[in-house]
């Protein structure tokens, strides 16, 4: 897999190409009629570690930006908001098992679902490839990294 890498002190951001991004951090990698849904690493790592994972059921339908589930961090919990529509054919179990294979391997053992997309040719236009998600990922993390040296100069004022 070929990625775009940003490093920023002592986090590293990956974004493999050939998949297809939304604004809410989720993947989408197309194979055939079907799309195997995750989460980015940089929404990984800005949760920290993934402890809980519930998956919708098979056959779900799911609309584009619509939930698909919903996940706990140690710091938050979210829903998986789906960067494609159609109905869910497979849910990753092994991650429902082990929720820290999203932490580890977010891009492959730690994918979330399966769906079988219904228009994918219309939710493409509202997907980013890995190149424009990559410029929004390194704005949100540079945005995070000027907030957070703020927060520690006004500390140690």
């Amino acid at each position: 897999m070929e990625y775009l890498e940003l490093k920023v002190d002592k986090w590293t951001f990956t974004v493999p190409k050939g998949f297809f991004y939304n604004e809410n951090d989720f993947w989408a990698r197309i194979d055939g009629n079907i799309a195997t849904v995750g989460i980015t690493s940089y929404l990984q790592s800005k949760l920290s570690d993934i402890i809980f994972v519930s998956l919708p059921q098979i056959g779900t339908k799911i609309e584009q930006f619509g939930e698909a589930g919903s996940f706990e961090s140690v710091k938050a919990a979210l829903d998986v908001i789906s960067p494609v529509s159609g109905s869910v054919v497979e849910v990753n179990s092994e991650l429902v098992d082990s929720p820290d294979l999203a932490n580890s391997d977010p891009y492959g053992k730690g994918w979330f679902l399966k769906i079988e997309l219904t228009d994918f040719e219309s939710d493409k236009e509202n997907l980013a490839d890995a190149e424009g998600y990559f410029e929004v990922m390194k704005k949100k993390v540079e945005k995070e990294h000027e907030q957070l040296k703020g927060t520690r100069a006004a500390n140690k004022a």
